[in-house]
């Protein structure tokens, strides 16, 4: 069981700190008490501040967590949620990062502490200025609502910020960008760790929407490990853009300046598939959520994500999922067809 603590911050958005609370609380067990399943907890889940006592987030609502950081001990994932968001200073444009990070600059210690001890530092939206500022994020990819970002690269060069992705995953932090991508961060973390099995069930139990990675784009595909090799990154989001089309590999190689034999050595390198075990991963994670969110044919989903032969559609299906497309729809499909 990972044990996982919610950081309440000052100035806080409280939805991007009991969402995710609600989410990890209710993996393996809300599904499960409504199917009248054994309950199966997945995480320990507590809530802190820095010294321990209720913090004011916008709007005036108080969050009162459980304990201090000093009493949590050594945590799995800590979760940093959005801070210094009132919404009259954003739309007033008064917002201060720095006087954010003064007003938060409590858990910053504890930040490092538990990163260097081996958690998985979490953010949601404005909780990633909080990691950069505790130095957790430089040199690494990270995104925070796409609204913030550029200002956050005035004062954190040193991050890459990508305002374009909903989560980012750097393996030993993980960011989510807007408010709501407090879920999309949570959930993307619950199938990380429990499986895509229990990450459906559990957003199916809540009423929400399983993660989307683009905050520009719906087009939904399992992330990957962050690498830096940015040809490889070009040719990846070519393949995103392109997937359902005849896609030939040696012009992916062309469009990214490289010949194909390296093209493929470095794409397998960095993204740890072939270009082609890639493209099919792709288009069986875009037909999933075709299958889990509409009523379309089986055979029509495999022809809009790339596959003329319903066959083939329904085999690669099978092999990557385990199961055929109508028992995936059976399973997890809030759309009878």
């Amino acid at each position: 069981m990972q044990r996982i603590v919610i950081l309440f911050v000052n100035g806080g958005l409280p939805s991007t700190a009991i969402l995710p609370l609600d989410i990890f609380k209710s993996a393996g067990t809300l599904w499960n008490a409504l199917n009248g399943v054994e309950l199966n907890a997945h995480f320990d889940v507590v809530t802190a501040s820095a010294d321990g006592k209720p913090v004011v987030g916008s709007r005036h609502v108080t969050l009162t967590p459980e304990m201090s950081c000093a009493e949590v001990g050594q945590p799995d994932l800590a979760f940093v949620a959005a801070g210094g968001l009132e919404f009259d200073a954003m739309v007033s444009h008064a917002y201060d990062p720095i006087e954010t990070i003064a007003h938060n600059e409590g858990i910053l210690p504890w930040l490092k502490t538990w990163h260097e001890g081996g958690a998985t530092i979490v953010t949601a939206c404005s909780g990633a200025l909080l990691a950069a500022a505790a130095g957790l994020l430089d040199g690494k990819r990270a995104t925070a609502h796409w609204g913030l970002t550029q200002l956050y690269s005035e004062h954190f060069p040193d991050v890459d910020w990508r305002e374009e992705y909903l989560v980012t995953d750097c393996g030993d932090v993980v960011c989510g960008g807007g408010v709501n991508a407090a879920a999309d961060v949570s959930l993307y973390l619950v199938e990380k760790f429990c499986g895509r099995e229990i990450a459906l069930k559990t957003a199916r139990s809540l009423c929400i929407e399983m993660p989307r990675t683009w905050q520009n784009s719906f087009t939904h595909f399992e992330l990957r490990a962050a690498h830096e090799d940015e040809p490889v990154l070009a040719a990846e989001h070519f393949i995103r853009n392109n997937f359902a089309k005849d896609l030939k590999f040696d012009a992916v190689a062309k469009h990214v300046g490289m010949s194909p034999r390296n093209f493929a050595r470095r794409f397998k390198d960095a993204t740890g598939d072939t270009p082609l075990a890639y493209l099919h991963g792709l288009r069986i994670a875009v037909a999933k959520q075709l299958l889990e969110t509409s009523p379309t044919a089986v055979a029509e989903i495999g022809q809009t994500v790339g596959y003329v032969d319903p066959a083939f559609f329904r085999q690669l299906f099978q092999r990557k999922a385990g199961i055929t497309p109508s028992e995936y729809r059976r399973r997890f499909g809030r759309v009878a067809a």
